[in-house]
């Protein structure tokens, strides 16, 4: 009987682990996944950066062909006002009609809305391409209501396409100064020109994305959702992403987090500056150098 014992106790010891040995175990996993995590976290950040890309680089061929079918003139870029207009007149003209807001408005959600008309059918009307997978931000009250995300992330750029009642003389009066380029044929250098950008969720709104450059003032901001950097898609079709290097350009993706619009820090023009250059170009000098 004793040896019998003993034998169970050997074989249990040689099949078994102690208490130790599945303390160390654990502790062992533990810190893999401490070094893994970040590691797999950062595949997943890239993976929707880039996924992100391919959505702008979608509706900017979208657009382009929009342009070939409309003899080169670029897509409405309309103000609020103009839109909900449209939208009550079930007309769909803009290259995106749905407004957001931090409101439970259908606008919000309106994937319908989002695709007809415009660029829409451009693009063969799907509804994901217009949004970052990143951008998963709601309010309180949208996430309450058991809202995942709103349907939009990306904006025109204001000084593109055909701002409805904002053109006075073939000017923007929001930038009587500056050029606005209602046909492709109008931007002397396509590749400096941007056409969408993602936008800040606290100010995508109406996706007029609209900022003067002699200002030095924010008012609308362009996100950061990948590690700091925005994907942005140019006139001659190229997309490209650009890492914001100021915080006061980088609030975080949060309802009213922005706090818009706001003077550009002196120290921090920089970013300023940058999306300035690639917005448009000054129409004195544009004259000055024989340009139409």
């Amino acid at each position: 009987m004793r040896c019998r014992t003993q034998e169970v106790r050997r074989r249990s010891a040689a099949g078994g682990f102690t208490l130790i040995e599945l303390l160390t175990a654990i502790a062992v996993i533990a810190v893999l996944a401490a070094l893994l995590l970040p590691a797999l976290g950062g595949s997943k950040a890239k993976a929707r950066a880039a996924a992100c890309l391919s959505n702008e680089r979608q509706l900017m061929l979208a657009s382009l062909i929009y342009v070939g079918d409309f003899n080169d003139a670029l897509p409405y870029n309309l103000g609020t006002a103009e839109i909900k207009k449209l939208e009550a007149e079930q007309q769909f003209l803009n290259w995106s009609t749905p407004v957001m807001s931090w409101e439970l408005d259908a606008d919000n959600t309106n994937t319908i809305w989002l695709t007809q008309g415009g660029i829409g059918p451009y693009a063969s009307s799907t509804a994901k391409v217009y949004r970052c997978p990143a951008d998963s931000v709601v309010s309180d009250i949208q996430a309450q209501a058991g809202w995942k995300a709103r349907v939009r992330s990306i904006s025109m750029n204001a000084m593109v396409g055909n701002a409805g009642q904002f053109i006075l003389a073939g000017a923007n009066v929001n930038n009587p100064d500056y050029k606005q380029f209602l046909t492709i044929g109008q931007i002397p250098q396509p590749a400096r020109i941007f056409v969408l950008t993602e936008e800040h969720p606290d100010s995508i709104n109406d996706g007029y994305f609209l900022n003067k450059p002699d200002s030095l003032r924010w008012l609308d901001l362009p996100a950061s959702y990948h590690n700091g950097s925005a994907n942005l898609a140019f006139a001659d079709g190229h997309v490209e992403s650009h890492k914001w290097h100021f915080a006061s350009t980088k609030p975080p993706a949060l309802p009213d987090s922005a706090r818009l619009p706001f003077s550009v820090p002196a120290t921090e023009r920089g970013d300023f500056y940058w999306l300035m250059e690639r917005t448009t170009i000054d129409s004195y000098y544009e004259t000055a150098a024989g340009g139409p």
